[in-house]
């Protein structure tokens, strides 16, 4: 366990997969009793093409990255209002069209085609104090905006429609959401992936949402759940020789798998004694 250690790359990965994967499931509550696993699909590829604009553009990374994944998501918003779009469709169409940009924009400067393997997949290789530093202040930043909009965040989740007649700002709310989930995206990609992010996000609230009804208990054991993930995932990934990004998310579906199989189990028992109750 205590080999690894000794690299400074792998100090820094496991530093930054705890982070990311805490932080993941924390956003990934509000995706996942929103129904809005899809968005955070999406955002992933379209972020995707704000990098490689950025790169070739020589602008900041996570600057660059999050604006476009703003802007992403804002069009997805304002498309998925015309009647005739649904927001399937809206998604599918400004999405893909971001992800296409970069990887044809990888295809014409092949001189960074591998640092781009890590994003479409996921390394530790390739963290640095700076992206440790990146990542912490994001995390403060979106745990910080979710305590204080805690109340907002309950109502427009639990009830979307009925929230600006109690003068809720629900559309800015929905904005600001939408930048802390670009920001989450944007500093996920080096460890998770871009193809596997939306599975990081998903996969602990749902392992949350199996084992308790409360929204706050929820939210701990999904950020608990996806700091854990990232933690093993990593070591995983060291020893097994596999992308960060699927060992992150291979562990969060074995354990999702265990916990459903689990909740199996105990109704099972819980209906058998109930018959013999009966009897």
């Amino acid at each position: 366990m205590l080999e690894p250690l000794q690299y400074e790359f792998f100090r820094n990965g496991l530093a930054a997969a705890t982070m990311t994967g805490a932080l993941c499931g924390l956003m990934g509550v509000y995706i996942v009793l929103r129904r809005m696993a899809y968005v955070g699909h999406g955002l992933s590829h379209a972020v995707f093409g704000g990098a490689a604009v950025s790169y070739v553009m020589s602008f900041n990374f996570y600057v660059g990255a999050s604006l476009w994944g703003l802007m992403s998501a804002v069009l997805i918003q304002l498309t998925a209002r015309r009647r005739t779009i649904g927001t399937d469709a809206a998604i599918g169409i400004i999405t893909t069209a971001s992800f296409a940009l970069g990887i044809a924009i990888i295809s014409r400067y092949r001189t960074f085609t591998r640092s781009f393997d890590a994003a479409l997949f996921g390394s530790v290789l390739g963290v640095t104090p700076g992206d440790l530093a990146a990542i912490s202040a994001v995390a403060a930043a979106s745990a910080l905006a979710v305590f204080l909009g805690y109340k907002y965040l309950l109502f427009t989740t639990f009830d979307p429609e009925v929230a600006p007649a109690y003068g809720v700002p629900a559309a800015w709310v929905d904005t600001l959401f939408s930048l802390a989930l670009a920001a989450t995206v944007v500093i996920s990609m080096q460890i998770i992936g871009v193809t596997m992010l939306a599975a990081a996000i998903v996969i602990p609230p749902v392992i949350a949402r199996q084992l308790t009804d409360s929204f706050g208990r929820m939210m701990v054991i999904s950020t608990v759940t996806g700091a854990a993930c990232g933690f093993a995932g990593v070591y995983i990934s060291y020893y097994a020789d596999i992308s960060s990004g699927a060992a992150v998310v291979l562990l969060s579906a074995a354990l999702f798998a265990a916990v459903m199989g689990a909740a199996a189990v105990q109704k099972r028992l819980s209906a058998s004694s109930a018959r013999t109750r009966v009897g």
